[in-house]
């Protein structure tokens, strides 16, 4: 019989079977994975925390698989887990060495954090797109994780909580502004990357794939360029202002121009070539991007 994931809903739970000291508070913890004491082939066919899990690895010399892909850094690097993720480790000899914080849902529950904390789009990414940062980058996250262990280890009072929570929220609000900084400063990568988009859609709409599969979607290409939707569309935003879904829109608008202008088919059947299930969503968008009907489009080239 095949074996599952090793579920953790608690941190108590996590810490116990890492063979690290139970947490000083229930719901929120810090731990340095390289002073844990666990085998791996406990855990080889993974585990699932029921809590966020925030880590940066300061001298990862392992490899720990996140989805399809594998978080390798040479250097550290940030990685950011979401609950119910499976998480797989792997290489027995590896230094997982770094701060990694344990963030129970409930601990947030009543802040508004726990509402928009889904909003960081990054606990969406795989390992491939994980954060790397520069040596004053690392001191500035490695500050702030050490502010929350003191405050766990020192002084857990009715203050302790609002505390933390503002520092949390500084951790996740510096990630996003290093994330952004790496977007920018992998531009030439980025750049490539929006230039196989490109390819890729006008491959789509020359074999006529959107005959068959209808309109290219977000998560359809985000796979064929071996990314996550998510993390796609933030690299998009950044380097054109534009998301994949309204790269996408402004593709099938220019395909759809085009196959106006030869005036071979009608607006129904354009609406089919370029994937639309109805004339109707077609004319929608045409409109919303062009203010002007496909119709009243294909009168002004006749004029």
């Amino acid at each position: 019989m095949k074996k599952q994931p090793v579920i953790f809903n608690s941190l108590s739970q996590l810490h116990k079977a890492m063979g690290q000291p139970a947490p000083t508070h229930p719901l929120i913890s810090i731990m340095n994975y390289g002073e844990a004491h666990f085998d791996p082939k406990d855990f080889e066919q993974g585990i699932i925390l029921n809590f966020f899990k925030i880590s940066f690895k300061t001298a990862f010399s392992g490899k720990i698989r996140y989805g399809q892909g594998h978080y390798d850094f040479e250097e550290g690097g940030m990685s950011f887990i979401a609950p119910g993720q499976v998480l797989r480790m792997q290489d027995e000899e590896a230094d997982y060495s770094g701060m990694t914080l344990h963030i129970h849902p409930d601990f947030l529950r009543s802040y508004q954090l726990g509402k928009s904390i889904k909003h960081y789009g990054f606990f969406s990414y795989s390992a491939a797109e994980a954060l790397y940062l520069s040596e004053k980058e690392k001191k500035t996250i490695l500050s702030i994780y050490q502010f929350i262990y003191d405050e766990l280890q020192e002084r857990i009072d009715k203050f302790s909580q609002d505390v933390i929570i503002s520092q949390i929220e500084m951790l996740l609000n510096y990630s996003n502004r290093f994330y952004n900084r790496q977007f920018i400063t992998r531009k030439v990568v980025n750049s490539d990357i929006l230039a196989n988009l490109e390819t890729l859609l006008d491959n789509y709409y020359n074999n006529e794939e959107s005959l068959i599969s209808g309109l290219p979607s977000v998560n359809a290409v985000a796979d064929q360029l071996q990314l996550t939707p998510r993390y796609l569309s933030d690299l998009l935003r950044s380097l054109v202002g534009l998301n994949t879904q309204q790269i996408i829109h402004e593709k099938v608008i220019e395909k759809a121009k085009e196959y106006l202008a030869k005036d071979e088919l009608t607006v129904a059947e354009v609406a089919y070539h370029l994937g639309f299930e109805h004339p109707q969503s077609f004319n929608k968008l045409f409109k919303s991007k062009t203010s002007l009907s496909p119709l009243d489009y294909k009168k002004t080239l006749l004029n």
